[in-house]
C-alpha cells in the first residue's frame, strides 16, 4: 500500500479528541524511506551476538518482568538429543508443536515431540491442581539436564514458552541454522498476570491490512504476552468485514480508504482464519464496529440508513464527528441487530466492541437513546459490551466495560464520568492517548504518526501506572491496559514496526508484572537486550536515544 498523501495531524476537540486534516507530505517521502531503512538494519554484529550467546541471559531480563525470580545453579543446554515432552493432553502438544517450530530452524535439532514421561528435555506440564498460577500464570525451572514449565492451562503453558524463548539466544530468532550454544540460566521463575486484558488494537479501517500482515502483528504481540487483539473493523473510511444480509457494506464501503487507495475487507472464512490463528497464541480477537459515529463507510452503502435517505459519497480522509446513523430510524436497529448477530457467530471471545466515540453528529439525547438500545442486542447475542469511555455519559450497561483514552488535556468532569460508571460496576480498560496510543509521535522529527496527544517517547510510554493513572478509579475496577495503533498514516508492516517498537512491550509489562517490579532504569537495560532478536525476527524498530541500544 501507498504511503498516505502526508502526514497527518490531529488536533483535539472541543471533547478533547483528534480532528484530523492532511498537511502536505510528499516532501517527508524521501526521509521517511531513510528512517525506515536505517530502521531496518542490524545494530549488533554477529560476532558481538556470537559472544553473548556464551553467557546465558539472566533469568530475570525478560519482558514482561517475571513476578517472582530465583536465579541459581548451572545452566541448561539445548543439544541435538533434546526432546520436547508434553503432559496434559492436546493443549499441551499443541504448545510443543509451536516451541518445536520455533526452535528447529536456528537450533537445526530435531526436538522431537513425545509424550513419554522423562526427567530430560523441554518439559510442557498442564497441571489442572496448580491453582495458584490462574488461567495465565506458569512455573519454569531450569537446571542441568533439563527445563520444566508447569502451567494450570494452555494460555499459561504458552506465556512460560514465550519466557523461554527470551531466555534463548535471540539468534534462535533465526530461520536458518546458527551455531549457538544453547543455553538457559539456573533457576526457577513463577509468573502470574497482573491484569487480565492485555490488548493491542490495530485500525484497519483507515488503512486496511492483509490477513497475512495481520498475523505477522500477532506473532510479534504474542512473544510479549499480549492476550487480546482489538480489530477496528468499521469506520469512515472503510468498512473491513463482509455481513451477508448487508453485502455491499463490505463490497462498497470496504473499497477504499485514506489517500484513496483500494482498500480492502475480510471474507467470512478470513476473518475465522485470523480468530484461529490468534486463538493458536492464545489471544482473542475482539472485534470493533463503531456505532453511531464513524459511520460513513455504511451510510454510504445504504442510502435507508441515512435520515435523509440519501448515501454521502465514500470518504478517505481524515476528519472525524461528521457521521452519525439515524437513530429514529427502525431500520437502524434491523442494520445493528444483523451486524452484531454475524460477528457474534463468527467471535468465540466473549466481547464486542460498539465504539461510541467522537458522535458529534448524534445529539447527547440521541446518543443515550441508542445505546440503550444497542447495548442489548450484544448481550441478545451472548457478548459483553465493550465501548469508548464516552459509553460513561449513557447508561453503560451491566457487565459493561470502558476503554479510557482520554489524556492529560481531558477535561476532570469527562473522567469523573468513568470514575463514576466505574464506582457502578462498570470495568475500566486503560488506554491513555499520550502515554499508550502507538500512534503517536515519538519526537517533532518523527516521519510517521500523528501529535495530537503530544510527543509520546519511550519512557513516557512506560512510565506510569495503570492502577492509580485515573483519580478516584477503584484499584478493583481496573480490567487491564490496552495500546490503540490508529493507522491514519500508517500503510505498511514497515510503518506498524516502527510505531509500535519498542513502545508495545513497555505497555505489555505494565498489564503483566506487578507494580513493585516496575522500574524504567531496569526496563530500559531489559528492552536494549531486545533489539538483536527484533533484528532476527526483521522488525525495523525506533532506536531511541533514551535506550542504550547494543553496538557492532
Amino acid at each position: 500500500m501507498l504511503l498516505p498523501k502526508g502526514p497527518f495531524v490531529r488536533q483535539h476537540l472541543s471533547t478533547h479528541r483528534r480532528k484530523r486534516r492532511v498537511i502536505g507530505a510528499l516532501l517527508l517521502a524521501p526521509a521517511l524511506a531513510c528512517v525506515l531503512a536505517a530502521a531496518a538494519l542490524p545494530s549488533h554484529s554477529a560476532a558481538g551476538s556470537a559472544r553473548a550467546a556464551a553467557e546465558p541471559r539472566p533469568l530475570g531480563q525478560v519482558i514482561p518482568a517475571p513476578s517472582s525470580v530465583e536465579p541459581g545453579g548451572k545452566p541448561y543446554r539445548l543439544t541435538d538429543r533434546t526432546p520436547i515432552r508434553v503432559s496434559g493432553g492436546e493443549d499441551a502438544e499443541s504448545v510443543g508443536g509451536y516451541l518445536a517450530g520455533l526452535l528447529r530452524p536456528a537450533t537445526g535439532y530435531a526436538l522431537p515431540l513425545t509424550e513419554r514421561d522423562g526427567r530430560d528435555g523441554i518439559r510442557l506440564r498442564l497441571a489442572p491442581a496448580e491453582a495458584q498460577l490462574g488461567d495465565e500464570g506458569y512455573r519454569l525451572s531450569s537446571k542441568p539436564g533439563s527445563v520444566t514449565i508447569t502451567a494450570r492451562k494452555a494460555a499459561g503453558l504458552f506465556h512460560g514458552v514465550q519466557t523461554l524463548r527470551q531466555l534463548l539466544p535471540t539468534a534462535v530468532e533465526q530461520r536458518s541454522e546458527q551455531p549457538g550454544p544453547w543455553l538457559v540460566a539456573g533457576g526457577s521463575i513463577e509468573d502470574v498476570p497482573r491484569y487480565a486484558h492485555r490488548g493491542l488494537m490495530l485500525d484497519v479501517s483507515r488503512h486496511f491490512f492483509t490477513p497475512d500482515q495481520v498475523k505477522r502483528l500477532i506473532d510479534q504481540a504474542a512473544l510479549y504476552k499480549i492476550n487480546k487483539l482489538h480489530l477496528h473493523l468499521s469506520d469512515d473510511q472503510g468498512w473491513r468485514i463482509a455481513i451477508d444480509s448487508w453485502p455491499r457494506l463490505a463490497e462498497y464501503g470496504g473499497s477504499t480508504q485514506v489517500g484513496g487507495g483500494k482498500g480492502g475487507y475480510y471474507t467470512k472464512d478470513q476473518y475465522k482464519d485470523l480468530v484461529n490463528y490468534a486463538a493458536s497464541r492464545q489471544m482473542d480477537v475482539v472485534p470493533e464496529i463503531d456505532l453511531p459515529g464513524h459511520t460513513n463507510a455504511a451510510l454510504a452503502s445504504y442510502a435507508e440508513l441515512n435520515c435523509d435517505g440519501v448515501a454521502p459519497p465514500l470518504y478517505t480522509g481524515t476528519e472525524v464527528g461528521f457521521s452519525s446513523l439515524c437513530v429514529n430510524k427502525d431500520v437502524t436497529y434491523d442494520f445493528v441487530d444483523d451486524v452484531i448477530r454475524e460477528i457474534a457467530e463468527l467471535t468465540p471471545g466473549d466481547t464486542i466492541h460498539i465504539g461510541g466515540d467522537e458522535a458529534h453528529s448524534t445529539s447527547h439525547e440521541d446518543y443515550v437513546a441508542f445505546m440503550k438500545k444497542v447495548q442489548p442486542v450484544v448481550a441478545k447475542y451472548g457478548k459483553k459490551v465493550l465501548g469508548w469511555h464516552q459509553l460513561a455519559g449513557a447508561e453503560p450497561a451491566p457487565g459493561a466495560t470502558l476503554q479510557y483514552w482520554g489524556y492529560d488535556a481531558t477535561k476532570p468532569e469527562e473522567r469523573q464520568q468513568v470514575v463514576d460508571a466505574a464506582k457502578r460496576g462498570a470495568k475500566v480498560i486503560l488506554s491513555p492517548a499520550d502515554r499508550a496510543y502507538l500512534d503517536m509521535k515519538y519526537t517533532k522529527d518523527t516521519p510517521l504518526g500523528l501529535s495530537w496527544a503530544g510527543y509520546v517517547e519511550v519512557q513516557r510510554s512506560y512510565d506510569w501506572d495503570p492502577g492509580n493513572y485515573l483519580q478516584g478509579l477503584p484499584p478493583e475496577s481496573v480490567a487491564g491496559v490496552e495500546a490503540p495503533v490508529w493507522t491514519e498514516t500508517l500503510s505498511t508492516s514497515a510503518h506498524l514496526d516502527y510505531m509500535v517498537f519498542p513502545r508495545l512491550p513497555g505497555i505489555a509489562e505494565l498489564g503483566w508484572s506487578p507494580a513493585s517490579a516496575h522500574d524504567w532504569e531496569s526496563y530500559r537495560e531489559r528492552l536494549a537486550a531486545e533489539a538483536p532478536r527484533w533484528d532476527s525476527l526483521g522488525i525495523g524498530y525506533y532506536k531511541s536515544p533514551q535506550v542504550d541500544w547494543p553496538q557492532g
